[in-house]
């Protein structure tokens, strides 16, 4: 339930809401969802289970994957900190709106359609035909490509159009020309990202894993050469919307489309290694497209309700943009930090209990399904408690340690590092709201995600357009990221009310009690970091990286010994629980 701007085929965040780092992964030996109509949007990231047809087994594709991911998370942060670097603020903006719109209009294409259904009838066709799926396949990576290139021309073409739509009454006309001239060399990845999510899909289902998760690091480094290369030309002399040049936008656009080139190309040499061998093969009637499109109806449902609140957020920030106040650039920033903690706690749990929570659905064994998912929002929050903690107090001193330089101010990585602080209230409702998505996954309620979506997505706008009404220009993006917590804790109060219909009782008072005592330790924690950071030089607005080194490093051990030392006091079983799960993870 997204509320972001683009994922990491562009940005190598790591986590993917829907699939942000390649495609979902599907083994050829899970069992698939069903194809009736209660299908919507599948899991993420699903581990393989048995043994993949590559070699090494699921703990050797978990470890590969799981490598690959912090990687590109690393690598992820580099490259947009080195984006901000180059392009300062206002051009900045400018920048992540352009790249904003093939991202928006590819998961409308294909995004959704593809984790959804194109992967579990790929699966279901390599398992049935003869040919082990080869023709089948051929014929859809031949309508998909051939389908995708259209669009991508028209949407070319149509750039403008799009631009003027997107952009504010508030804009400069050389803001919007910006938007616009970045636009023409980006829109094209729209291409070459659903050429990638296909070649991906293609690989997964046939055991291959590792490519599809290292492939857009490829992609991160192309886009980490292009700013560099522009800091070592041009430096930080104060670029802008009006003063920067043909040749600056060129660079960075033209960077940024290559690196989509040169990851897809990085998957080629993998489709042959699985002995996949694709030739143009046009045959539309084959395909089943009236069964693809029926399965596909809740799917484009949830997507479309998301890139609408998208839509939304984005024109209220473009209001700012390039006027001095944090806008679309700090704005996802500020997202991938949320889903970085997400991915590195969240997902973790949820991969870890979907497996038990799928087999005891599929027996009828409800309560442990109900004790699986209790126990998971336990585990979830008790872990992400002190990195909100983190976020909170030390919002300003992380900002400036990622993100000033350069043509990034310093006023500008404070108004990220206010965001950011913002943006702590959402991470435990963020996980929680997608933990509770992953249970409806084992029951097969994906059409009940889609249901439930609709009403968080009208609460996110509702509370963008409320908070963007009652604010100042200079917090907007601050209060879409409040929108964004309040619609995440909304998703999950509706998602616990309909789980409990279908799985009985929650034993919600004993998740209650236990977010009441991890509540405290948080509390002691950020309360004894807020009070060390502010003795400290810079009082918690940090002059420079060596002061903000100084404030994360002494205030960030005080919030984790802190909380550590409360949690024990106040008998948190969970973090005795996640600390030993880290010893494990360490030890391997």
């Amino acid at each position: 339930m997204n509320g972001g701007l683009y994922r990491s085929t562009h940005s190598g965040d790591g986590w993917e809401p829907p699939s942000q780092e390649g495609v979902t992964i599907v083994s050829v030996d899970d069992q698939l969802p069903s194809a009736a109509g209660d299908q919507a949007l599948p899991p993420e990231t699903v581990p393989p289970a048995g043994e993949s047809e590559e070699s090494g087994g699921t703990t050797g594709q978990s470890a590969i994957m799981a490598i690959g991911s912090l990687v590109s998370r690393m690598i992820g942060f580099v490259r947009n900190a080195l984006i901000g670097m180059a392009l300062g603020q206002g051009v900045g903006d400018a920048y992540t709106s352009a790249q904003f719109l093939p991202n928006q209009i590819y998961e409308l294409l294909l995004g959704g359609i593809l984790s959804s259904v194109l992967i579990p009838l790929l699966v279901r066709r390599r398992k049935a035909d003869a040919d082990g799926g080869q023709e089948f396949t051929q014929k859809l990576l031949t309508f998909a490509v051939v389908s995708l290139g259209v669009a991508t021309l028209l949407v070319v073409a149509a750039a403008p159009v799009i631009t003027a739509i997107q952009a504010s009454d508030q804009n400069s006309a050389a803001y919007k020309d910006l938007v616009t001239h970045f636009a023409y060399l980006i829109l094209p990845i729209i291409f070459f990202t659903g050429l990638s999510a296909l070649i991906g899909a293609v690989l997964n289902v046939r055991g291959h894993f590792a490519a599809p998760m290292w492939a857009p690091i490829l992609n991160n480094l192309v886009v980490i050469a292009t700013a560099g290369v522009f800091l070592a030309f041009w430096g930080s002399d104060g670029l802008t919307v009006e003063n920067i040049t043909a040749g600056q936008i060129a660079l960075i656009g033209g960077g940024t489309l290559v690196g989509l080139v040169v990851q897809a190309l990085g998957l080629l040499p993998a489709l042959r290694k699985v002995g996949f061998r694709w030739k143009f093969s046009w045959d539309p009637r084959a395909l089943g497209l009236g069964e693809i499109g029926r399965l596909a109806g809740w799917m484009l449902c949830y997507v479309a309700a998301n890139q609408a609140a998208v839509f939304v957020m984005v024109k209220i920030l473009n209001r700012v943009a390039g006027k001095g106040s944090a806008s679309v650039l700090a704005f996802n920033n500020v997202y991938l930090l949320t889903m970085m903690a997400h991915g590195i706690i969240g997902v973790s749990v949820m991969t870890a209990l979907l497996p038990k929570m799928s087999a005891a659905a599929a027996e009828g064994r409800y309560a442990d399904v109900s004790a699986d998912l209790t126990r998971g929002i336990k585990l979830t929050v008790a872990a992400l408690a002190p990195i909100s903690v983190v976020y909170a107090v030390l919002g300003v001193p992380i900002a400036v340690m990622l993100f000033e330089g350069g043509n990034y101010s310093h006023s500008a990585a404070v108004d990220t590092g206010t965001v950011l602080s913002v943006a702590a209230f959402a991470v435990i409702p963020l996980s929680v709201s997608y933990l509770c998505t992953y249970a409806f996954y084992s029951l097969q309620g994906n059409k009940t995600v889609a249901l439930i979506n609709l009403p968080v997505v009208l609460v996110r706008i509702a509370a963008y357009l409320a908070l963007a009404a009652v604010l100042s220009k200079s917090l907007l993006a601050a209060g879409m990221t409040a929108g964004n917590a309040i619609s995440y804790l909304v998703s999950a109060l509706i998602s616990l009310v309909v789980l409990r219909r279908r799985v009985g009782r929650l034993n919600l008072g004993s998740v209650a009690l236990s977010l009441i005592r991890i509540a405290i330790a948080a509390a002691v924690a950020g309360g004894l970091g807020f009070l060390v950071v502010h003795l400290l030089p810079g009082g918690g607005e940090p002059d420079g990286r060596i002061q903000a080194l100084v404030q994360l490093f002494a205030g960030g051990a005080v919030i984790m010994i802190a909380y550590l030392v409360a949690a024990t006091v106040l008998r948190v079983q969970e973090v005795s629980q996640v600390v030993g799960m880290v010893r494990r993870k360490i030890g391997r």
